[in-house]
């Protein structure tokens, strides 16, 4: 499997994937979320480990099957499976009724809990009462939510959500939060790892982890997992694998001075920035021939041409990206039964996006070219369309490249938009980072910086361009 086939599939170079399968032989594809570590997340290898990913990849090599990671986080991997996206889900997902209801799941393989941390200097609260009047951060989805839920009411607190464990221990850590709830073996990880927090009440009985499936869907997968499963078990390699992670002698990157952190995080940012301008320059070809196509037919002299590009613009430019984003990756395959590719419906959703945008674009820029000067052409005999490519057009085009460059601008930090999807770009690859690391600050000054040096290298280009263009 080449390298570049692995990046626009979403698949990091050194992840878990097993190796390429023959063409005849079904490769599984599993959803995960990799910023919940120890059980998820992406080495300073660019590698998916963990206690999940070591024990998917141990049970395949037991059964004799292949399988292919995408990393989506838990919500979209959740999402993911409901739409048949992928085949299976395994991201520290815990056993309950209601998921029973949509899902099938193997053999319990950790019987987890939940557990509540603060700040480590924070000693006003040690339990549940000293909640009173105050906020909670905990991850969407997860049993720490439902938790928290529960007993919100009864001891007077508010509920913060958010999408991921590292964004939540950051509200806490700033204030913002006194505390959070979240499965013990992650915050027992997180804070041997000096994520700033400490633990302050004993575990609560809780659901145990399962590998999911859609219901009545992947049979053979699911019996392939828990046969798998029970092997590893009576061999001993699931215990090892336990205690590697949550033994005493686990690995701890806690040490690590924090150029030392940056610097070997920097090989992941800069693949996530060159996927980020892949997919703005893709997307913004294929904007541009969208914005052709319905800016023509907006200044047309067909009011039904003009009635169809003005529902296009009014549609697309009208949807929130990140609402358009999920429509086209979970709610159409869904809805009509097939799968799509994450690097399809990012494309997809990017180009409808800034194409409704280009079409206003082009319209304004012939718009704003005196109508005098059409009639002219036309008064000396021109025909429409030759008046319109050799006058209007060259003109409107000099009025038109600062919003293209701007349209350049906003596309490129919109993909940024799309890792709720579990595309992995710059904003994706930086959440992955900070979720093995836990430094926020460090990570997300170097993400900004690398946003702020490519739009500045990327404006000034274009302003250059611009004057040769509007001089030449």
């Amino acid at each position: 499997m080449s390298l570049l086939f692995l990046a626009l599939a979403g698949v990091p170079y050194g992840t878990a994937a097993t190796e390429a399968a023959p063409a005849s032989e079904k490769v599984y594809q599993i959803g995960t979320d990799t910023t919940f570590a120890p059980f998820e997340f992406q080495d300073v290898n660019g590698k998916y480990v963990g206690i999940d990913m070591e024990l998917m990849e141990a049970i395949a090599k037991d059964q004799n099957f292949k399988f292919e990671i995408k990393s989506l986080g838990f919500n979209a991997a959740v999402q993911a499976l409901e739409s048949n996206q992928v085949d299976g889900v395994i991201a520290g997902m815990s056993i309950t009724n209601e998921r029973k209801q949509k899902f099938d799941f193997s053999d319990p393989y950790f019987d987890s809990g939940v557990i509540m941390a603060v700040r480590e200097d924070n000693n006003e609260v040690t339990n549940y009462e000293d909640l009173k009047g105050k906020k909670v951060a905990v991850k969407t989805g997860t049993e720490g939510y439902t938790f928290a839920e529960s007993v919100s009411s009864k001891y007077g607190f508010t509920i913060v959500p958010f999408d991921d464990s590292s964004q939540m221990y950051d509200d806490v850590k700033t204030g913002n939060s006194v505390a959070c709830f979240d499965d013990y073996p992650v915050l027992a990880y997180g804070v041997k790892q000096k994520n700033g927090l400490k633990t302050v009440t004993d575990k609560e009985k809780g659901a145990s982890y399962g590998f999911a499936v859609s219901k009545g869907q992947n049979k053979e997968l699911l019996e392939k997992f828990n046969a798998g499963l029970t092997n590893l078990r009576a061999n001993g390699e699931y215990q090892k694998l336990l205690d590697k992670y949550l033994g005493k002698n686990a690995v701890s990157t806690a040490n690590q001075s924090r150029w030392g952190l940056v610097k070997s995080s920097l090989p992941a940012l800069f693949v996530g920035l060159g996927k980020t301008l892949l997919y703005t320059l893709i997307s913004l070809f294929f904007a541009f021939i969208l914005g052709l196509i319905f800016g023509f037919m907006k200044v047309g002299r067909n009011k039904w041409l003009r009635g169809i590009a003005t529902v296009f613009v009014d549609l697309f430019r009208g949807i929130p990206l990140i609402v358009l984003a999920f429509f086209i990756y979970f709610g159409i395959p869904q809805a009509l039964g097939f799968t799509m590719p994450l690097f399809l419906a990012a494309i997809l959703t990017l180009s409808l996006n800034a194409g409704a945008y280009v079409t206003e674009i082009i319209r304004g820029g012939i718009q704003s070219i005196d109508r005098g000067q059409m009639e002219a052409a036309r008064s000396l005999g021109l025909p429409y369309r030759k008046a319109m490519i050799k006058i209007i057009i060259p003109q409107a085009i000099r009025v038109m490249i600062p919003a293209f460059i701007n349209q350049l601008v906003i596309t490129l930090k919109d993909t940024s938009i799309l890792s709720v999807i579990g595309l992995v770009e710059l904003t994706q690859s930086g959440k992955i980072v900070i979720a093995r690391t836990f430094a926020s600050f460090d990570i997300w000054l170097t993400v900004a910086v690398m946003y702020l040096v490519v739009i500045t290298v990327l404006t000034k280009i274009s302003s250059r361009l611009e004057g040769k263009v509007r001089h030449g």
